[in-house]
C-alpha cells in the first residue's frame, strides 16, 4: 500500500508544483478517513489541488461555491415535484453536490452560519436529513474545504464546533521564484500534463482500512495525550499557553493526531507508530483548534509557534 501511495503522491505532483506539504495532508486525511480545511490566499492553486486528487483517486467530484445567499438545500438537496406516466404527481428527491465521493466546499467562509451549519451533520455522521428522512453519504466520502484567511467584507468565521469537525486544517503559502517559474511552464507551455487514474474507491476504502490497523504503542498513545492535554491552559505547564490560549484542544484533537500519525506511518510503509510522525502531525492535527484569547491575538501569536513548543517540551529527554 505505500507504493500505491508514493504513486498517488507522485502522479499529483506532476500537475501541482510545491505544496509538499498540503499534498501530503490532503492524501493522510483521505487515508485518515476524515475532512480537511485548507486556509490560504486567492489563486494559490487550491481548488485545483483538490479537483488533480479526486481524478487521480478516480473519486466523484463536486464543488460548492459558498456565497452569502447559499441556502442549506442548495447543499443538501430537496424534495421536487415531477410528473407520473399516467398524468399525477409525485416528490422526488433531487440529490444536491454533497452526494458525492469528494466535496470541495470552496470558501466556506463566506457562507452565513446556517449554511455552514448544513455541513455538519454530512461530515459528522456521514448522513443528512432532508424533511426528516435521512439519506446516507456515499462511501469514501471526503469533504475538503477552502477559506480566505484575510477579514474581509461578507466573510464569517467558521464556529469552533464546525471548525473541529476537520481533521486538519492545512496551510497553502505562496510559491517561491522556482515554483513560481514552474507554474508558468506548466500553464502557460503549448501543452499541459495527463493526469492517471492511479487507484480507485475500493483501494481508498482498503487504505482506510489498513491505517486503521497501524499499530499505535502504548508510549506514543501516551505522547499524543501529553501533546494534546498540554494545549489547555491552567494545564500545560508552559507560560506562554497559559498566557495566550483561551481555549485549547478536547478528545477530537486526539483523534486526529492519531489517525493523521496511522496515515503518514502507512504512506511510509511502516505498520507502526512513530515519533516522527507525531511531530509531523501535530501541528495540523492541532492548529485549528488552539482558540487563543485577546493577548495572544494582539500579540499576533502563531498556533504553530506554540504547538512546536508543546512538542518540543513533551518530548525533552525522549528518545527519537
Amino acid at each position: 500500500m505505500g507504493r500505491k501511495i508514493g504513486e498517488v503522491r507522485a502522479e499529483v505532483g506532476k500537475f501541482i508544483v510545491g505544496q509538499e506539504e498540503a499534498v501530503d495532508f490532503i492524501l493522510y486525511a483521505i487515508i485518515g478517513g476524515g475532512h480537511a480545511l485548507l486556509e490560504g490566499l486567492p489563486g494559490l492553486g487550491k481548488t485545483m489541488l483538490v479537483r488533480t486528487f479526486s481524478d487521480v483517486l478516480d473519486l466523484g467530484f463536486s464543488r460548492i461555491q459558498f456565497t452569502p445567499d447559499l441556502m442549506p438545500s442548495d447543499i443538501t438537496g430537496t424534495n421536487m415535484i415531477e410528473r407520473t406516466p399516467d398524468g399525477g404527481q409525485r416528490f422526488v428527491f433531487k440529490q444536491g453536490p454533497i452526494f458525492s465521493e469528494m466535496v470541495l466546499a470552496d470558501e466556506i467562509n463566506r457562507a452565513t452560519p446556517k449554511t455552514q451549519s448544513a455541513l455538519l451533520e454530512a461530515m459528522g455522521e456521514k448522513t443528512v436529513t432532508v424533511l426528516g428522512e435521512t439519506r446516507t453519504m456515499a462511501d469514501p466520502f471526503f469533504v475538503l474545504a477552502t477559506q480566505n484567511p484575510i477579514e474581509l467584507e461578507g466573510t464569517y468565521p467558521l464556529p469552533e464546533a464546525q471548525l473541529d469537525r476537520f481533521l486538519c486544517k492545512i496551510l497553502v503559502p505562496y510559491p517561491d521564484v522556482g515554483e513560481l517559474k514552474e507554474i508558468m511552464r506548466r500553464t502557460t507551455g503549448a501543452g499541459s500534463p495527463e493526469l492517471q487514474k492511479v487507484i480507485g474507491p475500493e483501494t481508498v476504502r482498503r487504505a482506510r482500512e489498513l491505517a486503521r490497523a497501524v499499530i499505535l504503542p502504548e508510549e506514543m498513545l501516551d505522547l499524543a495525550a501529553r501533546i494534546v492535554v498540554a494545549t489547555r491552559p491552567g494545564e500545560s505547564g508552559i507560560e506562554e499557553i497559559d498566557r495566550a490560549v483561551l481555549i485549547g484542544s478536547g478528545p477530537r484533537g486526539l483523534q486526529s493526531l492519531i489517525a493523521l500519525a496511522k496515515a503518514r506511518a502507512l504512506s511510509e510503509g511502516r505498520y507502526h507508530v512513530s515519533i516522527a510522525d507525531l511531530k509531523t502531525a501535530a501541528a495540523p492535527a492541532l492548529r485549528h483548534r488552539l482558540i487563543l484569547n485577546y493577548e495572544g491575538e494582539a500579540a499576533g501569536t502563531s498556533p504553530d509557534d506554540l504547538i512546536g513548543r508543546i512538542v518540543g517540551d513533551v518530548l525533552t529527554g525522549v528518545n527519537t
